[in-house]
């Protein structure tokens, strides 16, 4: 009836033990903010680096698990590359090994002759004064990181003392000869592999299925033998919730999923093939010893470090051996992949909804990359008028489609994100990208209209006179600039070259004005066709709401950078001739050269 208690006792304390490293990590990457996916992103180039990177990052969140999975994240919203990721994975297994370091000191001398320093050190009364200090700072610090300083020390404290009562729950079970038994038959080395990695599985974390062990092995019942296969099975059954968070990910994503598990299951058979094959030759004095906690987490570390360093310089073998197995249709078909291309560019990962400044950091390349398909259409459409094209026409509106997609996707996301612990400066960067995105998607919209007017034409077997035409294309050339101005002040955060787009738009609507005005005359005078000249003033309409929403965009890097989020068109065009914004007129004066001089002459 007491083993009932004990097993209750001993699944209270995993629970705390789980619960502890949760509530740890999680502070931990709160006050870290972004810099953990920032490191990531940043010092990848090097395979050193990367191991230590995932090694430090793995330490500080107590898990491989997060970290695999955030790595995953990043491939697969295209930051990081696969074999960049390659290292960061091998380093997560080392730092996941910090874990059992840190709680193998569980067994420091609890005797009478230990100094008063040794005790106070000790997890038995380190861990309740953690705890106390970390509810105080929690309950009482008034400051937000106070808070997550305290969760961090609450989730510390936790940890231990679920380690605690684990270890306390199974010391009875040393007196049960048929425990004894069951760790008799995991000296199979494929038994202790399978056992190691179902549990892991289970509950999702290897630091917390190596500190199980631990706290069974102060039942003085598992020999080295049985420990070490188990050990590896347990690096192995850690590498499901990458597989699991690659569900549903692009390619590269899942490749990355696939490294983690070749690399703990080549490793596994290295190591076994190692061990057990010196141990026939020498024979190993301790193989049928009692294991203790020490002798855990030292084996733990020693078998992440050496498969590491083993496996390091086949980093490209790795890659091609999870590309081989994780293929795409269009490597299959021999094919582009653009679309592939653009729905990895377009994805906006969940994994990233905790860390704001990274998720944003993925929504500000997805409007780049709305902006640089609505220019690749508007580029498409001028051709249309001279020569229509149906293969073009249907080039447009799959890159429409492929716009339409990416602003549903990043409004959805943005939402998200919003709902999250936001700083100032994150809340601001959720509306102005919001705005943007809207911005690009409605040059899309536009330009989709100039391509219905051409299709309006051709239908109708009638088409825009040559004076019409070359007017025309001389506008094309000013809108084109002009998107691809917005384009580059948006993605450079550039406010000198934000702040040329407004002369051009103002020199477009001169334009615009100047072409209907002289378009009217040619209707007037019969030059021109009732149904072209119909589509030509409509033509001429959607070309300047354009370049509109391209000042929109400028406008909106100029109040971003300025600290300005409020500055709208009719303010800042009221400022630029007040004077604010020297060179103003110099601008206007090379534009109207450069395209409304062409306009009259002609």
């Amino acid at each position: 009836m007491g083993y009932i208690f004990n097993a209750i006792s001993m699944l209270g304390g995993l629970a705390l033990f789980l619960y502890g490293m949760s509530m740890l990590g999680s502070g931990l990457e709160k006050v870290a903010g972004s810099k953990l996916e920032r490191t990531l992103e940043k010092m990848t180039s090097n395979i050193f680096k990367g191991v230590l990177v995932g090694a430090v990052i793995t330490a500080a969140i107590q898990s491989s698990s997060a970290t695999t999975v955030i790595v995953v994240g990043l491939v697969n919203a295209g930051i990081l590359k696969l074999r960049s990721a390659i290292p960061v994975i091998m380093g997560a297994n080392i730092g996941t090994t910090v874990t059992g370091q840190i709680l193998k000191l569980a067994e420091l001398d609890s005797s009478g002759s230990a100094s008063f320093a040794l005790e106070m050190i000790k997890p038995t009364t380190l861990a309740p004064i953690i705890t106390i200090i970390g509810i105080i700072m929690f309950m009482v610090g008034g400051k937000k990181k106070t808070k997550m300083i305290g969760e961090i020390l609450l989730g510390f404290g936790i940890l231990f003392n679920g380690m605690f009562m684990m270890t306390d729950a199974v010391k009875p079970l040393s007196e049960l000869p048929q425990f004894a038994e069951l760790f008799t038959t995991l000296t199979n080395p494929i038994f202790g592999v399978l056992a190691g990695t179902i549990v892991t599985a289970i509950i999702q974390s290897s630091s917390a299925s190596v500190g199980i062990l631990q706290s069974l092995a102060t039942t003085g019942v598992i020999t080295y033998s049985a420990a070490f296969p188990i050990i590896m099975g347990q690096n192995i059954g850690t590498c499901v919730t990458s597989l699991l968070s690659s569900i549903g990910a692009n390619v590269n994503a899942r490749r990355a999923a696939m490294v983690h598990l070749y690399f703990n299951v080549i490793g596994t058979i290295l190591f076994l093939t190692g061990v057990y094959g010196l141990n026939a030759l020498i024979g190993f004095s301790f193989w049928d010893k009692a294991i203790d906690m020490n002798g855990i987490a030292n084996f733990h570390t020693l078998f992440n470090i050496v498969v590491t360093i083993v496996l390091l310089p086949f980093v490209k073998l790795l890659e091609k051996l999870a590309t081989a197995t994780v293929r795409s249709k269009y490597e299959k078909s021999n094919e582009p992949g653009e679309a592939e291309i653009a729905q990895e560019l377009a994805n906006l990962d969940e994994r990233f909804l905790k860390s704001p400044s990274i998720a944003l950091g993925q929504c500000e390349k997805v409007v780049g990359l709305m902006g640089v398909n609505a220019l690749k259409n508007f580029r498409l459409s001028l051709p249309l008028f001279e020569k229509y094209n149906t293969k073009s026409v249907d080039k447009i509106k799959e890159n429409e489609d492929t716009i339409d997609r990416m602003e549903d996707k990043i409004n959805n996301y943005l939402l998200s994100i919003s709902g999250e612990e936001l700083t100032l400066e994150e809340s601001r960067a959720v509306t102005r990208l919001l705005k943007l995105g809207t911005d690009f998607e409605r040059i899309g919209d536009y330009t989709i209209n100039l391509v219905e007017g051409a299709e309006i034409l051709y239908d109708r077997g009638a088409g825009l006179s040559e004076k019409a035409i070359d007017e025309l294309k001389v506008t094309y050339q000013a809108i084109e600039e002009i998107i691809g101005m917005a384009l580059k002040a948006y993605k450079e955060n550039d406010i000198e070259i934000a702040m040329e787009v407004e002369p051009l738009e103002e020199t477009i609507d001169f334009m615009v004005d100047a072409l209907k005005e002289k378009h009217i005359e040619r209707l007037k005078k019969g030059k021109c066709t009732i149904d072209g000249g119909f589509v030509f003033l409509e033509l001429l309409t959607n070309l300047e709401r354009i370049s509109d929403h391209c000042s929109n965009v400028a406008i909106s890097v100029i109040g971003y950078k300025a600290n300005n989020d409020n500055l709208n068109r009719h303010e800042y065009i009221k400022a630029i001739h007040a004077g604010q914004y020297p060179g103003y007129k110099e601008k206007l004066e090379e534009y109207r050269d450069k395209y409304l001089s062409r306009i009259k002459i002609n």
